[in-house]
């Protein structure tokens, strides 16, 4: 019988200052909804109650926007909350999201005794020039002092997020970086080659000329250095933006790539739940107002999600983990051999060099890591 464990989002859209890159919904400046945001959070947990009264929670990813921004009482206040209205699994993984400018001691402490075993700290560079142009307000010794002082709080699984293809980064900056970070020893590295999106600062001063982005050649010579560095270190690459020490991978993250069941909560915060796609008001005062009216979640966007949709995005998002596609699991699940569904897909990607096929998995090749995309497009329905 398939798992019904499900994981639970929590969204936290409060931050000191957008960063130039950021597309996220969040919010500066706005930090006296606070009360009001954290009191329509548990309202929206107890909404879900009844509905999960029957099943448990894998994992609680805490993210933003900036959760630490938030007082160490809030942040307890919220994962308490969590705890006690759903049921949970005994091997439970909470993760936060933090910057290392609002890390403190304190705040350490309180996540830590509140159940916290995973943190995830936001570096994105090591040098003070690149984090000042993607307005970024912290620097490297915070974040240093931020990451030793988790390890001094007893944080075994912290993350570092780290993203590559700056405007003006140099290979040997970006290697620096790998160095620095590695030499702190984290279990689990996050890089992504920067996407530069509509309506940031930063798609801005790209369209007028003010920045100019690194050359396709020589983004890619970073990602392909950043595997083989981390790899050569013991990390293990298992998705393609993602690596760790073994048994230190997200697990709420692998959930997503599994395709599993997730609850959103908070504005903005999207869910995949009972067949069902949709997500929530992304508008703060919309979101705590319509609560506080109808004393339910203002939800958008519904839909219900259909077999032959499931499947496709299972493939896609089963794909973006570089062990691939269990073909077994999969059968479990649907009911049906995969390549009765995309043999001549998966012959063409085959004979294209962009996926391989084991006896158990169908995965992306080293090719296929480059063109990820062109092999996902195949399985849309």
């Amino acid at each position: 019988m398939e798992d019904k464990g499900f994981g639970l989002y929590i969204h936290i859209p409060f931050c000191k200052k957008k960063c130039n890159y950021c597309d996220f919904i969040s919010y500066i400046n706005m930090e006296y909804f606070i009360p009001q945001y954290i009191e329509t959070l548990k309202k929206e947990m107890d909404f879900y109650k009844d509905y999960c009264s029957k099943r448990k929670i894998r994992t609680i990813y805490i993210g933003g926007g900036t959760p630490t921004i938030l007082q160490p009482e809030q942040l307890e206040h919220i994962i308490e909350s969590a705890l006690k209205t759903f049921r949970v699994y005994n091997e439970l993984e909470i993760s936060i999201e933090a910057n290392p400018d609002s890390i403190t001691k304190e705040k350490l402490h309180k996540l830590k005794n509140a159940g916290v075993n995973r943190l995830s700290i936001g570096l994105q560079a090591y040098q003070t020039h690149l984090l000042k142009n993607m307005g970024r307000i912290h620097s490297p010794g915070q974040f240093e002092r931020a990451f030793l002082a988790a390890r001094e709080e007893g944080f075994d699984n912290i993350n570092v997020d780290l993203i590559f293809g700056l405007p003006g980064q140099t290979g040997e900056q970006w290697e620096e970086t790998l160095k620095k970070v590695t030499a702190l020893r984290p279990e689990h590295v996050s890089a992504y080659s920067l996407k530069i999106e509509e309506g940031t600062l930063l798609y801005d001063q790209y369209k007028s000329g003010i920045i100019k982005l690194p050359e396709e050649e020589k983004e890619r010579g970073m990602y392909y250095f950043l595997i083989d560095f981390l790899t050569s270190r013991g990390y293990n690459h298992y998705e393609i933006s993602n690596f760790a020490f073994p048994g230190k991978e997200c697990r709420h993250n692998i959930l997503y790539w599994k395709n599993k069941e997730y609850i959103g909560i908070g504005a903005a915060s999207h869910s995949h739940f009972c067949k069902k796609r949709y997500h929530n008001e992304e508008d703060l005062e919309k979101y705590i107002e319509v609560f506080s009216l109808k004393n339910r979640p203002p939800i958008k966007d519904k839909e219900s999600i259909s077999k032959g949709l499931e499947i496709s995005e299972t493939i896609i998002m089963n794909l973006r983990l570089t062990a691939g596609l269990d073909k077994i699991e999969f059968f479990n699940r649907f009911g049906v051999d995969i390549k009765d569904l995309y043999r001549k897909e998966i012959e063409l990607l085959e004979n294209s060099r962009l996926i391989e096929e084991t006896q158990t998995h169908i995965k992306l090749t080293k090719l296929g890591l480059d063109f990820a995309n062109e092999v996902f497009v195949n399985f849309i329905p």
